[in-house]
């Protein structure tokens, strides 16, 4: 009875926007078609890590869809460079624009010669979609006349002569760059339907901001979190040692700029208590790492080294309160400072003596080693407000909180960043976390739930000192399914010159998942089954130079960290995956480096793809096939009741 009461309110408040019998019909026969349609592109990416240079150029060039389109379209019509040179304008319109202009003699020709083709490509990319989603996509002002021009019917004689007019009209009213750059973006708003982004958008790189800023504006996307993504919001959620850790990478990066100008956090009492404090030490371990883009003099170098040093040593005293704080963490072997011999010069890990190779701690207490300095205090204090209160970082980590989540199930593949914690004998790890005790999907659900938490209450930290610590273990915690290792072997890296100690041992999962059968019981764990089903993973750098390869248990299993941040292409051999799945399947391809976009626009250069899985589907998949197109065909059932609803007089239409 209750049903049924249910379900009339449902339908009476549904016939409010379908008031009589001829708009719902209309509407079921206009969905009906949309689940015709093939299904649109979808883009994966994972571990950007602030490489804003190669990830724009990614989402410009559809991840080589466009090219190909056009290769498709002009092969036999125009030379390579031509179809290059189509290509860059597309990527960077307004720049390529410019350069164009000073080497084009008769100008009003290339602009009639490229509007055609544009268009030609405009018309391929849109031909899945539909005229009305088309539309909504197109740029206000152009609207009336890109869809004019996308959707002329017929080769008559009055129809050559009408699209000609319009074409001449642009060309004579001085109106051809700004019609350029509309359907070039267009174009690039077309190529890519959704976007996963699988992690780690933040650190290393130089642009964690830029490659923020670009996301908020995507059309459609979702965001599997990573650990470095875990560390920022935990570290806007007032959690220090999530601070200390934002700091100690952005310096080791040298990303300060990223905190300063990007962020508008205030570093200069931390870089004035460092300078002090370490005048006598070079700190020559803590030199930041030199790319291409952050080449310094040696007194800006060593200055930053000092403010990193100092900054490592708060994160460490920090972490080990942390430690004993929640001895359910487990990780009471990250407890080192008071394992060092101060006089001797040496410390204790696990039961083993090392040397130390820098002895200078001016800020440690070998009596109380955990314990800041009322300096530091003061300092890591006021790092506090400035993260909790950065209106730029804010916005981007409400941003985060809206579009991410633990783990994403879609269109039947399950994408996470890091891993699912396991034993290894294949079974889930059972992990104690805030009095319970959790495994597999039930603990991801836990955390996803936990995390919201902390940050819609950040502001009663007291109340949840638990929640928001529990931040940091999702950092580097040992059965965190963002982090996935042993321990993160900060201090051992810095202090001990012996690379043994470096080693940060995975979690069964990294091994276990070579299983074909492993996969297929992670994957129904998650309620998913079928052959066409994948797990799509980033965090842990595929290293294909050592003959590591990111195809996993006979193609179960997609690992795309294949280098995006230049600190690891040295590892790799790549600069990054790329996944797309289309209607007709899954394809991986490994990036090689892009350089810079000045060179792309005046060079034309473009990333180039190394395909590595083309896994095709037996039938090309249309929307019916989708979740959405799950969700459409429920709202179809839908109607149809309303239908017949209103046909049997049990609902009332307005005519």
């Amino acid at each position: 009875m209750k049903d049924n009461i249910s379900i009339k309110r449902h339908l009476k408040l549904l016939s409010k926007q379908y008031s009589n019998i001829e708009q719902v019909s209309e509407e079921i026969i206009n969905l009906q078609a949309i689940l015709n349609l093939p299904k649109g592109t979808e883009l994966f990416l994972s571990d950007i890590h602030g490489e804003y240079g190669s990830f724009s150029h990614i989402l410009n060039n559809g991840s080589g869809i466009i090219k190909n389109k056009i290769e498709d379209i002009f092969s036999n019509q125009i030379t390579e460079h031509e179809r290059s040179a189509l290509a860059t304008l597309i990527y960077y319109p307004e720049e390529k624009l410019a350069l164009i202009k000073k080497e084009v003699n008769d100008l009003d020709d290339w602009y009639s010669i490229t509007l055609y083709r544009l268009i030609e490509v405009a018309k391929e990319v849109s031909s899945k979609y539909t005229r009305s989603k088309v539309r909504k996509a197109m740029p206000k002002g152009f609207d009336y006349i890109i869809d004019e021009l996308l959707h002329l019917q017929g080769c008559g004689p009055d129809k050559e002569t009408y699209y000609k007019q319009i074409i001449k009209s642009i060309v004579e009213l001085d109106r051809s760059d700004e019609f350029i750059v509309a359907i070039s973006n267009l174009i690039k708003r077309m190529a890519i339907d959704h976007l996963h982004v699988l992690g780690d958008i933040f650190d290393r790189g130089p642009s964690a901001k830029l490659v923020m800023d670009t996301l908020m504006k995507f059309h459609s996307l979702d965001i599997e979190l990573g650990n470095h993504d875990i560390l920022w919001m935990g570290a806007v959620c007032g959690n220090r040692a999530c601070i200390a850790n934002v700091i100690r990478i952005c310096s080791r990066y040298d990303n300060i700029d990223t905190l300063e100008e990007g962020y508008g956090i205030n570093i200069r009492p931390l870089t004035t208590f460092a300078l002090n404090t370490y005048s006598n030490d070079d700190c020559e371990k803590f030199m930041p790492k030199i790319f291409d883009y952050n080449k310094y003099i040696r007194s800006d170098e060593i200055s930053i080294a000092k403010l990193h040093k100092a900054i490592s040593i708060i994160q460490m005293k920090l972490e080990g309160q942390m430690v004993m704080n929640h001895p359910e963490y487990e990780m009471e072997g990250r407890l080192l400072l008071d394992k060092i011999d101060y006089k001797k010069g040496t410390v204790k890990i696990d039961k083993k003596t090392y040397k130390l190779n820098d002895i200078n701690f001016p800020t440690i207490d070998p009596k109380d080693p955990y314990k800041l300095t009322k300096e530091e205090e003061e300092i890591i204090s006021r790092l506090e407000e400035s993260f909790k209160n950065s209106e730029t970082l804010n916005k981007h980590i409400a941003f985060l909180y809206s579009k991410s989540s633990i783990y994403k199930c879609f269109n039947s593949n399950l994408l996470f960043h890091g891993c699912i914690p396991m034993e290894k004998n294949g079974e889930f790890a059972k992990v104690d976390i805030l009095g319970r005790t959790l495994a597999g999907k039930e603990y991801l659900d836990f955390i996803d739930k936990a995390i919201r938490k902390a940050y819609f209450e950040k502001d009663q930290t007291d109340k949840n000192t638990d929640i928001n610590d529990l931040m940091w273990y999702l950092w580097c915690g040992p059965k965190s399914p963002l982090f996935g290792k042993e321990k993160a072997a900060t201090f051992e890296r810095y202090f001990v010159e012996d690379k043994e100690t470096h080693k940060e041992k995975k979690n069964p999962y990294f091994t276990l998942i070579e299983s074909e059968e492993i996969c297929n019981n992670i994957l129904k764990e998650f309620g998913l089954s079928g052959k066409n089903s994948h797990i799509i993973n980033g965090h842990i750098p595929v290293k294909e130079k050592d003959g590591e390869s990111p195809i996993r248990a006979n193609g179960k299993l997609l690992v795309i960290d294949g280098g995006f941040a230049k600190s690891y292409r040295s590892q790799t051999g790549r600069a990054g995956y790329t996944l797309t799945y289309n209607s007709y399947g899954l394809i991986l391809a490994a990036n090689e480096p892009f350089d810079s976009k000045a060179d792309a626009i005046r060079e034309e250069i473009d990333i180039k793809y190394d395909i590595m899985v083309n896994e095709k589907e037996t039938e090309r998949k249309s929307v019916a096939d989708t979740d959405v197109g799950k969700e459409i065909q429920e709202e179809i059932d839908d109607l149809k009741l309303l239908l017949k609803a209103y046909r049997e007089g049990k609902i009332k239409q307005e005519i």
